[in-house]
């Protein structure tokens, strides 16, 4: 008796923590919960500066590509959902990337992720989009990026217009362009 007892509290125990795990994704961890809620009222914010390098160690900074709508994403080599939505990213910025600039910056922390794994991963991939080293994490901390991959998608005049944290689908790419577009 005491058993069972025992497996139906433990089984309520499990319900609960499942049940208030669900509760978390679903208000916290949505695809792009915040993007589209922007209201017109809202007065948009330019979009913070910062400096990151490519594979030559060149400097590029955001604001070095205003005049064009950007797509701004942070990612990383481990990191799997990630890896998810870049194909995505790589069929977009083909067919797209004459219009938009897409930024696709490296997470590069120097101990879990270095730019040789970045690397690594982009060539073993093929994508051929932009991809930027943030080494000294000057972009992560101006857009207060705490998880990846999170996405910008940022106006031609400069103003982040929306973002997404967490991977996005091929539809939510879309929409986030398609607010950036004139």
């Amino acid at each position: 008796m005491e058993n069972k007892k025992k497996l139906l509290i433990g089984a309520l125990v499990l319900v609960l923590v499942l049940g208030g795990a669900w509760l978390l994704y679903s208000r916290l961890g949505g695809e792009s919960q915040q993007l589209g809620q922007e209201s017109e009222e809202q007065e948009l914010q330019l979009a913070p500066d910062f400096v990151v390098y490519d594979a030559q160690g060149n400097a590029a900074r955001l604001t070095d590509y205003r005049g064009k709508p950007v797509v701004l994403n942070f990612w990383a080599s481990w990191c799997g959902p990630c890896k998810m939505e870049m194909p995505e990213f790589q069929q977009v910025y083909e067919t797209l990337g004459d219009e938009i600039h897409f930024l696709m910056v490296n997470a590069t922390d120097g101990g879990r992720e270095t730019v040789d794994t970045a690397l690594a991963l982009i060539g073993q991939e093929g994508y051929t989009f932009p991809v930027f080293y943030d080494t000294e994490m000057s972009a992560s901390t101006a857009y207060g990026v705490y998880s990846l991959p999170t996405t910008y998608f940022i106006d031609a005049q400069g103003y982040a217009v929306a973002q997404a944290r967490g991977a996005i689908s091929a539809e939510t790419l879309q929409k986030g362009i398609d607010m950036i577009r004139e």
